[in-house]
């Protein structure tokens, strides 16, 4: 089964655009790159896709241990994103590392081991990023 999600950008001017989700619940977002390119109004695309892969791991394990019963006291990720030049001197997205902080009541923390083990791999963004993603693109 295969589910579709839409999100639309708009540019605005120079390089920043207004982000649209396809759930009106969601509040629009404004993107843009960092001076001297832009103006840096808002999260540029290596920001969003480091809060992608950091969301999607913190809520992974936080899904794990509600289903194991463990109550959270504190959960903070930090994701370190690293950028450096290719063989033809394009910049990209080298690595990520992402550091989870997690507080657990002293009765729960023999209860997370096994979400210790498994949560990385229900994370939707951070297992398609590690596998390549296939992307098609087309202009009209």
């Amino acid at each position: 089964m295969s589910e579709v999600t839409v999100t639309k950008l708009t540019l605005l001017e120079g390089y920043r655009s207004l982000v649209r989700f396809d759930d009106e619940d969601i509040p629009d977002l404004l993107v843009d790159e960092p001076e001297p390119i832009g103006e840096g109004r808002g999260p540029n695309a290596t920001q969003l896709l480091s809060a992608a892969v950091g969301h999607c791991m913190s809520s992974s394990l936080i899904f794990c241990l509600n289903k194991e019963r463990v109550k959270v006291k504190k959960l903070e990720t930090t994701v370190s994103l690293r950028t450096a030049r290719n063989d033809q001197n394009r910049l990209r997205v080298s690595g990520m590392d992402v550091e989870i902080s997690l507080d657990v009541d002293e009765e729960d923390r023999e209860r997370i081991h096994r979400c210790l083990e498994v949560f990385e791999n229900y994370c939707t963004v951070s297992e398609s990023v590690r596998k390549g993603i296939e992307i098609n693109v087309k202009i009209r």
